[in-house]
């Protein structure tokens, strides 16, 4: 297991934070002679940085797939699995798959298919909880296409939530997305939506914890 790149900043704060808090601690105990106390608020900044360091783990991952496959992009659980009307881009009738993601799964994010990134576009917008229906169009978001060597063609979305305040991506218009290469990252919390073809096969369901990497969506 390794660490993410966009965790170093974060870690480093809370490292200096909790490091002052501790020091506090120690100052307190030193006048009160309080163990109970220096015990209680030691064990509660070492859950603390442990919360915070977990966050950024990148866990390493074996995965195996066929041409065909839609490897899921995220840890977390499905929770939306329907037709829907997709406008930004396609604008017409896709299977959308939801994943939330909880402050406890892994928040780095994957290409589920290779093949041509044909757009991506960064939106502002609300930090509305991430399960709100209205998440999807409303809040801070990017969206990115990709087109396979077979025509097919995949949205996939990712949704700040009200938790979730910075998304990071790192591909652009033109490149060439190999199945399971990062693509971004989001902190602490939030969704990503996945609207694949109509007769699209489906190998999730609803409530279904899942894997980036992992877990297999579906396949064409």
């Amino acid at each position: 297991m390794t660490l993410h790149r966009e965790g170093t900043t974060t870690i480093i704060i809370a490292v200096i934070i909790l490091g002052l808090i501790q020091w506090g601690n120690y100052w307190l105990y030193t006048k009160t002679d309080w163990l109970w106390l220096f015990v209680l608020l030691s064990a509660g900044a070492l859950v603390m940085l442990y919360l915070v360091v977990q966050f950024f783990r990148i866990p390493k991952r074996t995965f195996t797939f066929t041409d065909s496959d839609i490897l899921c992009p995220a840890d977390g659980k499905v929770v939306v699995i329907e037709e829907v009307e997709e406008t930004e881009y396609f604008k017409d009738k896709r299977i959308q798959v939801s994943i939330f993601m909880s402050p406890l799964n892994v928040h780095a994010n994957y290409f589920p298919i290779s093949g041509l990134v044909k757009y991506v576009k960064y939106h502002k917008g609300l930090f509305l909880v991430a399960w709100h229906p209205k998440s999807s169009t409303d809040n801070e978001r990017s969206t990115i296409v990709v087109q396979h060597a077979s025509g097919q063609e995949v949205l996939f979305r990712q949704i700040a939530g009200a938790v979730a305040r910075r998304i990071c991506y790192y591909t652009k218009e033109g490149q060439h997305a190999e199945t399971g290469q990062e693509f971004g990252f989001i902190k602490f919390g939030s969704r990503v939506d996945v609207f694949l073809p109509l007769g699209t096969k489906l190998d999730v369901k609803i409530d279904q914890d899942v894997k980036a990497k992992l877990t297999k969506l579906g396949s064409f």
